[in-house]
């Protein structure tokens, strides 16, 4: 989905709002033999967004309701994805239990907020759904005991595009969302999922993991390392997303890794690495060649230059160690987000995945 210029970019719902609001119609229907459609709920700051049902059955012990979820601007991989929630009575006293239906994923390790065999549905969104299902039963003067099945059509297959298999969520999607409210472009989701690698880490007792910008410097520490799939955090961009975290959560040590122009902005001091929201400073670059004893030649050089990875190109011509230096300066810039619990060392990988530059660390 392409980001649209110069306009105001549309909220969207959460997949837990979507089987919150499917929950509250299904549960309807099978205790009044109608489906509300719309059907409307009150989000945890006080939103009262209705929903359109996109596909709805009543049996005679079961009702199943279905909302395309709406993800708004965001590009969501669960954009245009049908969830559905199934409700049956459940026996007197049993409270509202949740079950995983096709296309949501089971808790496999443990570390996350939803314990080790549930299914993956978050707090918030469990909270949502026993609100309305405490509503929907007092309204018709029933105990709110009932088994609710979430669904999601295709999820198996759009959870390889997450980071559940990592996180040990297997067979679907996580069911998400503290507000209700997808935000575009807030990268929350993201965010979510580094800090849940790290829970899953530290619950697992890692002395190591590894925090890196891409596929290629991913690969590249785990054959220097040789670190399992759960220790590799999905870092991306959000460096300052890691590092806040692992501060208040703290691990031994930390390896990050990444190409030459995303560490350089990290030496820079920037916590989000994304080119659109921070830059290169050629300047500084220029700086620290004149630092390690480059020419005013090839400071200029390196000033002048249209991409961080000219200067390293011409930095190594001149085999001057730049790729060391900016590592060095990265590794300062993250032990000053961290609390000192946790030792860090930086490697920046070349686009082939070859060691350009270290720090010191381990």
């Amino acid at each position: 989905m392409a980001r649209k210029p110069n306009t105001a970019l549309r909220r969207g719902w959460t997949t837990g709002a979507c089987a919150t609001a499917a929950t509250k119609a299904a549960l309807t229907a099978l205790l009044t033999g109608e489906f509300p459609d719309p059907v409307s709920i009150t989000l945890p700051r006080g939103q009262q967004p209705a929903f359109a049902l996109a596909t709805e059955r009543l049996d005679s012990d079961s009702a199943l309701a279905g909302i395309v979820k709406d993800a708004g601007d965001d590009p969501d991989v669960t954009h245009q994805a049908l969830i559905c929630a199934r409700v049956r009575r459940a026996g007197r006293g049993r409270g509202v239990i949740f079950h995983a239906g096709s296309g949501v994923g089971t808790v496999t390790l443990p570390g996350l907020p939803v314990a080790v065999g549930e299914p993956a549905i978050n707090p918030m969104p469990r909270r949502m759904m026993r609100t309305v299902v405490e509503e929907v039963s007092a309204a018709a003067g029933v105990d709110p005991d009932v088994v609710v099945e979430v669904s999601v059509a295709d999820g198996e297959r759009l959870a390889e595009k997450t980071w559940n298999p990592r996180l040990g969520i297997v067979g679907g999607l996580s069911i998400l969302g503290t507000t209700g409210v997808v935000v575009p472009y807030s990268c929350s989701a993201w965010i979510h999922s580094i800090h849940r690698g790290i829970d899953v880490a530290v619950a697992a007792g890692y002395e190591h993991v590894a925090g890196c910008t891409g596929s290629t410097s991913e690969r590249a520490v785990r054959a220097l390392y040789g670190l399992p799939d759960t220790a590799m955090l999905d870092m991306g961009d959000f460096a300052g997303g890691l590092l806040k975290y692992l501060r208040r959560h703290p691990v031994p040590r930390l390896t990050i890794g990444g190409g030459f122009g995303k560490l350089s902005k990290l030496a820079m001091g920037h916590m989000d690495l994304h080119s659109g929201r921070s830059q290169v400073d050629m300047a500084r670059l220029a700086e620290w060649v004149r630092d390690l004893g480059g020419t005013p030649a090839l400071a200029g050089e390196v000033a002048a230059a249209n991409t961080a990875n000219q200067t390293l190109q011409a930095a190594t011509e001149a085999e001057l160690p730049l790729a060391d230096l900016v590592a060095r300066e990265a590794r300062s810039q993250a032990l000053a987000m961290l609390d000192g619990d946790t030792r860090v060392e930086v490697i920046v990988f070349d686009r082939q995945g070859g060691m350009a530059g270290r720090s010191e660390g381990f």
